[in-house]
């Protein structure tokens, strides 16, 4: 609003003037305006003060109209838009405008609610309701337009009191005669106060919570960096590790085949230096031979008598006997102990291989089997309690085995290793079942409910307690360190069910069981109790899992690449 036309508005009834006049104190109101205020008709009677500055005034003051101010307003009324013109503008003032019920003639802005009087007063009559000793005691509000909502609905009466116990503003009648009666009750203003203080207290509290939320954050972020950090340098020592012991065996496995290469150089060396001499043996003889078989031959006997005493040929030779071959000499012992000391080194690392986890088996929940209260993600790798209306929310009773869901796939024979992440969660139940042989039936009646008969197993988790339950039967595990993730291993050709803590591969649990049976992994993860148990059951799996096949002759490792 403009300055112009906001010099032109009377204080009391917040309008443009209507007949101006002047006070000595240079305050302009309207004519009826301040003879309301004064309670008078223009007469000399009545007090004689200004209300805006509460200056007296002469008892004998006369109210003459200020013709330069009307003539100003009349201006200014004529220049402004009328009412359709600011309908067709859109500027027109909301229909909730208050007007004073005083006001006759010329309405007024109402800026305050008399409750006593049920009526909307102009600051004029708001201040005669202040000056007046009659009407002093009344209950003067804000402006409302609906005056019975500050009242009593079945007395009609002022809103003075609040009910401590029903914490509902009440009227005097009420706490005597009403439906609050014997209950306590306070004034309304020691109750506004009252809790106005707690309502500060619950804002620091706020505040504090908010600090505190917004330091977990910040915790969360750092141990967010701090995990992406540690995997860093946990994959890098670990590669260096395995770089190591590729090193060690790559040079061990040099050795071996320099020893093997050496062995095999010396022992055929000697060989052909013990061919060598018996070829020159052979030479020898043949040369001998034909020497004799020449001299046979010879027809003169002088001449022949001469040759075979110049050769010593008179007697019979004397051959030294032909060496036979140790075949102890040649006997692979140095290759047999190489590889016996390979074989020495392949049972050292045997007991290391295969890993647990290298029967990490990575399968998936069967939403057909789920109860209707779970819900199952999109991957179907987690379940939890589905959210749902406080109409519909079960007795807040933690632990009921029937919430559950089973995998997707069975285990009959061999060996299967699972791990079901749980991090946080205060309750969980995991564990395994036989069930049907027709999956599309879902499951039996008996095994949906983990641990209550003699077909399932499993661990429960309940508020920092451990226990193992089969057939009825119940056992307190003593854990030491909270677990995170919970391992299963199922060894069919032993009959087996362990249970882990799978960060520490610290075994919690074993329990005997028939190998005639398949067996369905089982989740549950437990009532959502106001929110405290919502975390999901997710199932741990790996990229790219390896295939370990074990035999006799050792440990053969081969990729999964299907």
């Amino acid at each position: 609003m403009g300055t112009a036309e906001e010099s032109l508005k009377c204080p009391a009834c917040q309008d443009v003037f209507t007949d101006p006049v002047t006070l000595p104190c240079g305050h302009d109101f309207c004519l009826t305006c301040i003879q309301t205020v004064w309670e008078t008709d223009g007469s000399d009677e009545g007090p004689s003060f200004c209300p805006e500055c509460r200056v007296f005034l002469p008892s004998d003051l006369t109210l003459k109209i200020n013709t330069s101010l009307q003539t100003k307003v009349k201006n200014f009324t004529t220049s402004r838009p009328t009412t359709a013109e600011l309908q067709t503008r859109g500027e027109t003032k909301s229909s909730s405008t208050i007007h004073c019920d005083h006001c006759i003639e010329t309405p007024s802005v109402a800026i305050r609610t008399c409750l006593t009087c049920d009526a909307s007063l102009c600051q004029a009559h708001a201040l005669l309701h202040q000056q007046r000793s009659a009407l002093r005691k009344h209950t003067v509000v804000e402006v409302t337009g609906d005056p019975l909502s500050l009242k009593c609905r079945d007395h009609q009466d002022e809103l003075k009191l609040f009910c401590m116990e029903d914490r509902v503003p009440v009227c005097c009648l009420c706490v005597l005669v009403g439906k609050h009666k014997e209950h306590k009750a306070s004034q309304l203003h020691e109750a506004c106060t009252d809790f106005k203080s707690i309502l500060e207290i619950s804002v620091n509290q706020l505040l504090k919570k908010r600090s505190e939320a917004e330091h977990a954050i910040k915790d969360l972020e750092s141990l967010y960096t701090q995990t992406v950090k540690s995997a860093a340098e946990f994959r890098e020592r670990i590669s260096d590790k395995y770089s190591r012991i590729r090193v060690v065996l790559d040079g061990d496995e040099r050795l071996m085949m320099q020893i093997i290469d050496a062995e095999e150089t010396h022992m055929t060396e000697w060989l052909e230096a013990q061919r060598d001499i018996i070829e020159a043996q052979i030479k020898e003889i043949d040369d001998l031979r034909a020497a004799m078989k020449s001299l046979l031959q010879e027809t003169n006997g002088l001449r022949f008598l001469q040759q075979i005493t110049a050769q010593n040929l008179c007697e019979t030779l004397d051959l030294a006997p032909i060496q036979e071959i140790d075949r102890d000499l040649c006997d692979p012992e140095k290759m047999r102990t190489v590889e016996r000391l390979v074989d020495d080194l392949s049972v050292a690392l045997s007991p290391h291989f295969p890993r647990m986890w290298s029967y990490l088996s990575s399968f998936t929940l069967d939403s057909r089997t789920a109860h209707a209260k779970l819900e199952i993600s999109q991957d179907r790798k987690q379940v939890y309690w589905r959210r749902q209306p406080i109409s519909e929310a079960p007795s807040p009773q933690p632990y009921d085995s029937q919430y559950s869901v089973l995998a997707q796939e069975c285990f009959s024979t061999g060996l299967h290793y699972w791990e079901v992440i749980v991090q946080e969660k205060p309750y969980w139940l995991i564990g395994v079942t036989t069930g049907p042989v027709d999956k599309k039936d879902g499951p039996n009646q008996n095994s949906s409910s983990l641990g209550m008969h003699s077909t399932s197993w499993c661990i429960y988790h309940g508020d920092g307690q451990y226990v193992a339950c089969h057939d009825t039967q119940e056992k307190q595990l003593s854990v030491a360190k909270r677990v995170r993730k919970l391992g299963i291993l199922a060894n069919l050709q032993k009959g087996e069910l362990s249970f882990y803590d799978a960060d520490a591969m610290t075994l919690l649990h074993c329990f005997c069981v028939p190998s005639t049976e398949s067996l369905y992994p089982m989740l549950n993860p437990c009532i959502d109790m106001n929110g405290l148990n919502k975390q999901p059951l997710t199932l741990f799996w790996i990229k790219d899992p390896w295939d370990w096949h074990v035999n006799t002759d050792g440990v053969t490792l081969e990729s999964n690449t299907e």
